[in-house]
């Protein structure tokens, strides 16, 4: 049976619209994943000798003991954002007599294979074999701690279905992770140390191996008692039925035939769980200046506060900007079937994404106590932003037809469905480009601060003077894509 579901799940794969989506896309991902598995190998492999070297005297295999707490905290933490949770249509098959413990075995094995399982093998082996060769470790006990590594990476997969799928679950690790940071920063306790010398345990006594594995048991079947309780089709198909508050929103009514599609995108970010978590989220990016603004060490980069800059009023142009057209994934059948120009459905857009950055530019006048040459840099970071990024957003949302489910219960913070990879290849011209456009004048022109501003400010002017011209382009990307979009967005 499990052979059957990898055949069905192949096919799902191959005739889906994703599939289709271009091999470019895909050939970079493939060549960015070989490069960080690259760099992982290396990496590994020059980590004993490296340490030896910086630290002599001291055993490596302690001193990576010690900080491989962190490690874990970082896979686990990069895991809750990128990692995308195992699916499979499971409706058409509790008609038919297949055990639901097979179903439910075969998607928890199919959430071991993942990039985030392999990189940590691809950092410890070679780190193994440079250790086994030039430190004389007996080969049993190196055997067994890489074991143990495999068994806790396999044990953070499971916890992050289950942190993924549990707001419970999610408050207390968080929670968990937080309070080690904070002792670790403040010298309360120090963890490194502590949890060195447990992991340096499972090294020097193999059958410690015991404890990771019943861990990883105990994860296992936490995650196969929750899908298990929760696999029935009254669930799947159950509705629930809430009250809807209506509010006046007749003050949109002044952008004439786009009003509609504004007050459609308003109520939405109201009455959802998602999108509201959008909105506390890019408000939040107000703040990401002040880690760079209090920290002397970058007044001599003004590049790197150029980026900052763009940050401060780009959150909800990259957290609700990059999900266009998701947002609307489960009407926009209806709504490709109406008389409406998509003119005005994508300029609607762009004007809710260029109101957020007035706001956020607004709302960054503080910012004027660390000097009118820092909220200059904001300033020309907003017209970049509405000039250059709301476009390049737009454009992205074109590639992006992975649906959101908004009457589906969201995960606490953050919720990555409607993400995907593609989003991150997008990211790069809308983070990069500003920078380049602040470095470059500011070079030429001899280390001036003020020539990579005003570049960067007259940048996001001329996108602005181009605005239709931009707006046509991308239009067109639409057209040609709509029917393939309608029919991901139909997908279960």
């Amino acid at each position: 049976m499990i052979q059957k579901f990898i055949s069905l799940q192949w096919k799902e794969f191959i005739r889906s619209s994703s599939f289709q989506k271009g091999v470019a896309i895909k050939v970079l991902l493939f060549i960015a994943a070989a490069y960080i598995g690259g760099m992982a190998i290396i990496a590994g492999a020059g980590l004993y000798l490296g340490i030896k070297k910086m630290i002599p005297g001291i055993d490596p295999m302690l001193v990576v003991n010690s900080f491989i707490i962190f490690w874990f905290m970082a896979d686990l933490l990069i895991r809750y954002f990128m990692q995308q949770m195992p699916v499979m249509n499971i409706k058409p098959l509790m008609t038919i007599p297949i055990k639901q413990k097979t179903v439910i075995h075969f998607l928890l094995g199919k959430s071991v294979i993942s990039f985030f399982n392999l990189l940590p093998l691809l950092v410890a082996i070679p780190y193994c074999v440079t250790a086994y060769i030039n430190g004389n470790y007996p080969l049993l006990n190196i055997l067994f701690w890489l074991l143990s590594i495999i068994v806790i990476t396999l044990s953070l997969n499971f916890l992050n279905v289950l942190v993924n799928k549990s707001n419970t679950v999610f408050y207390i690790t968080a929670t968990l992770l937080v309070s080690i940071v904070a002792c670790q920063y403040f010298g309360i306790y120090n963890i490194a140390q502590h949890a060195g010398m447990v992991f340096y345990g499972l090294y020097m006594n193999p059958y410690y191996i015991v404890i990771p594995i019943a861990i990883l048991a105990i994860l296992y079947y936490a995650n196969f008692n929750y899908l298990n309780n929760r696999f029935y089709l009254d669930s799947a198909i159950s509705k629930k039925v809430k009250e809807v508050n209506t509010s006046d929103l007749s003050w949109l009514d002044r952008f004439g035939s786009m009003a509609t599609f504004l007050k459609n995108d308003v109520r939405m970010i109201w009455r959802n769980k998602r999108p509201r978590q959008v909105v506390i989220m890019s408000f939040l990016f107000l703040f990401y200046g002040v880690l760079f603004f209090t920290n002397k060490l970058y007044n001599d980069m003004p590049a790197f506060l150029a980026f900052a800059s763009i940050f401060i009023t780009a959150g909800f142009l990259f957290s609700f900007g990059q999900l266009v057209p998701s947002w609307d994934s489960e009407h926009y059948k209806m709504m490709m079937s109406q008389n409406i120009p998509y003119r005005q459905y994508l300029e609607s857009k762009w004007y809710l994404m260029v109101i957020a950055v007035v706001i956020s530019f607004v709302l960054s006048t503080p910012y004027i106590y660390f000097g009118w040459d820092k909220y200059a840099m904001i300033a020309a970071g907003a017209s970049f932003n509405i000039g250059i990024n709301s476009f390049v957003t737009l454009f992205g949302g074109a590639l992006n037809r992975v649906p959101i489910k908004l009457n589906e219960r969201a995960k606490a913070f953050s919720n990555t469905q409607g993400f995907n990879p593609t989003q991150l290849l997008i990211a790069l011209p809308k983070l990069l480009l500003p920078v380049l456009l602040f470095w470059l004048p500011y070079y030429l022109a001899n280390y001036n601060v003020n020539a990579g501003i005003i570049t960067l400010a007259v940048s996001g002017v001329v996108g602005l003077v181009f605005r239709n011209y931009f707006l046509t382009q991308i239009e067109n990307v639409y057209q040609k894509g709509k029917y393939k979009t309608v029919a991901a967005f139909d997908e279960k």
